[in-house]
């Protein structure tokens, strides 16, 4: 999917600048809000250590699995792969947090940015003198080389950007867009990346701008968990291919890597020129893929792991919550279980069918069955962890198993098939579903799958439903409301705007539905009680068309050895993507 071009108000505005599918996934537990811990950063001796090595287990389902490469411009799994990415990329920008709360973006690499022209153009000014670690600068051309290639490399995870492209091209170096057109796909649409480049200009060695049509709201609020977020060095990707930076990026981040298998095993080490003096502590940082929950606990059990980011199931949460040699912080919870109903195709496209899924539902069970109510349950896609939470909503179907039976058999039955990403709680809960929706007389298909065949699915269009999340600290950013109801969003289940073939066809005409308008409004704005009042006016839409019933606001839990600190780890950040974001520059080991 292309992010919206200048081609009529309706196209430009379909989703909002930042509706950014970010490598989908499902994690899966709902637990208590916000992080409880005996620790803080600076631990028993009261100050960091410098050194040390950490290895840090991530599930296969999600995090764990980077099938596409660790290339932001490519890859389809950017949201899932924050861990690793935050570790190579550092990032332009950090969402930062007092255990959990009062988050805010925080400049990184890049050192200010401003506001002007009533809040459609974005200058950014980088920090002076960093490098990338093959000790070429990153600079504004480094920058700008990355966002075209972010924007035009066909990744699923492109974001989409209301830009003003009607004005005066600039004039650009022959050699920097030699070397743009050799990092981009030999079918690209070069219209598309000069109108870009019109948009999103160099001022000076430091400074870049970035020209909206419209306001956007959330547009700093998505940095963090976005590709634009992520630099590497184009002199690197000259000298190495596309395939081998895929496998080996080459940034300015605090970790440089060192051998990276797919879906197995990434080791970095330090970045001895990392441009925060001191940083990173830890001398050897290792990313290692486990097959689910149990197979991580155990591993780090044994001593061949050190941080889980991300268990999800309760009771191994509750059994290393009596372990005395580990640590479990939980999260802020950030992002609802949705059941997302296709209504493009039977049997969603008709309202009644998706009521009867609703009233079949109770998520209230399943919170005091599967999650020992630890969950935290709401009627839309916002959470006490993110901005704008709203967890009722006027007229929202309960659940109420005798209407559902009778809307069955006024349909003459309803048969499901029910998709989820293969990640064991959200197998679990796909389950209970089942059960439930059988006692309306539904009669239910469950397809657990790897995140990448989800994806698929997505993208083809035919599936029935899906258990997912729908929801990230700003609802419209990272795997938000945009992503799961905006009717182009290829992971939606949202009807297409009237006379649109598909989404693509839609957005090339300039056509929107209601809902698309709604959410476009919400970020139309940068005053937060007005988004607020906004994306109550969108849950109440999605309520009353019966889009897809929302549960329990799912936190994951950071699970690690004693003597591990960090922000993300021993205090919480709210999730940007699923699983809460982690500062490894600032993770670090207390020795023996």
């Amino acid at each position: 999917m292309k992010r919206i071009r200048n081609e009529g108000r309706s196209a430009a505005r379909l989703i909002g600048s930042f509706a950014v599918v970010l490598g989908l996934g499902l994690t899966s537990v709902a637990c208590a809000p916000g992080g409880q811990s005996d620790a803080t950063d600076e631990g028993k001796s009261g100050e960091p250590q410098s050194g040390g090595e950490l290895t840090v287990l991530l599930d296969a389902g999600f995090a764990g699995g980077w099938a596409t490469g660790l290339d932001p411009a490519t890859s389809n799994t950017t949201g899932a792969n924050l861990p690793q990415n935050s570790a190579i990329f550092g990032g332009l920008f950090t969402l930062e947090a007092e255990e959990g709360e009062d988050a805010e973006i925080v400049p990184n690499q890049a050192e200010s940015y401003e506001w002007t022209d009533e809040g459609r153009t974005l200058t950014i000014t980088l920090r002076d003198g960093i490098t990338f670690t093959d000790g070429t600068p990153m600079d504004a051309d480094a920058v700008l080389w990355n966002w075209i290639r972010a924007l035009n490399s066909g990744s699923t995870g492109a974001p989409r950007i209301d830009l003003k492209t009607d004005g005066p091209a600039p004039t650009l170096d022959p050699e920097f867009m030699d070397s743009l057109w050799a990092a981009l796909p030999e079918d690209v649409n070069k219209a598309d990346v000069e109108s870009d480049l019109t948009a999103i200009q160099v001022v000076d060695d430091l400074t870049l701008k970035i020209q909206l049509n419209t306001v956007n709201g959330s547009l700093l609020n998505s940095f963090p968990g976005t590709n634009l977020n992520l630099i590497g060095s184009p002199t690197a990707y000259a000298e190495m291919g596309a395939e081998a930076f895929s496998l080996t990026p080459v940034a300015a981040g605090p970790f440089i890597v060192t051998s990276d298998k797919l879906n197995e095993r990434l080791e970095l080490e330090k970045n001895p020129d990392y441009f925060k003096e001191g940083l990173p502590y830890l001398d050897e940082l290792t990313f290692q893929s486990v097959a689910g929950d149990q197979v991580a606990y155990q591993t780090l059990l044994a001593g061949q792991g050190d941080v889980i980011e991300g268990l999800s199931s309760v009771t191994l949460i509750e059994e290393a919550g009596k372990n005395p040699d580990v640590r479990v912080v939980l999260g802020a919870p950030t992002s609802p279980y949705v059941i997302q109903l296709n209504s493009r195709i039977a049997p969603f496209d008709d309202k009644r069918a998706r009521e009867a899924i609703y009233y079949a539902t109770d998520f209230d069970a399943i919170n005091e069955g599967l999650f020992k109510g630890q969950g935290e349950m709401s009627q839309s896609f916002t959470a006490s962890g993110g901005l704008f939470w709203e967890p009722d909503v006027d007229g929202y179907r309960t659940y109420d198993p005798e209407k559902a039976k009778e809307i069955v058999e006024e349909l003459g039955g309803l048969k499901v098939t029910l998709g989820t990403t293969d990640i064991v709680t959200a197998r679990s809960v796909t389950t209970a579903l089942q059960t439930q929706w059988a006692e309306a007389g539904i009669d239910v298909e469950i397809e657990a799958q790897a995140l990448g065949d989800v994806i698929s699915d997505f993208v083809g269009g035919q599936w029935e439903a899906m258990l997912q999340t729908a929801g990230a600290w700003d609802p419209s950013v990272g795997i938000g409301v945009s992503v799961r109801f905006g009717s182009t969003s290829p992971y939606s289940g949202a009807p297409l705007p009237e006379g649109a073939a598909n989404a693509g066809d839609a957005l090339a005409r300039g056509l929107e539905t209601e809902l698309d308008q709604l959410l476009a409004d919400s970020i139309a704005t940068i005053d937060p009680d007005e988004r607020k009042a906004r994306y109550a006016a969108v849950a109440k839409y999605i309520s009353d068309e019966a889009y897809g019933p929302f549960g329990m606001a799912f936190s994951p839990a950071q699970v690690m050895r004693k003597n591990v600190y960090g922000p993300g780890l021993t205090t919480p950040i709210p999730a940007l993507a699923v699983n809460q974001g982690v500062l490894y520059d600032r993770v670090w080991v207390e020795s023996d």
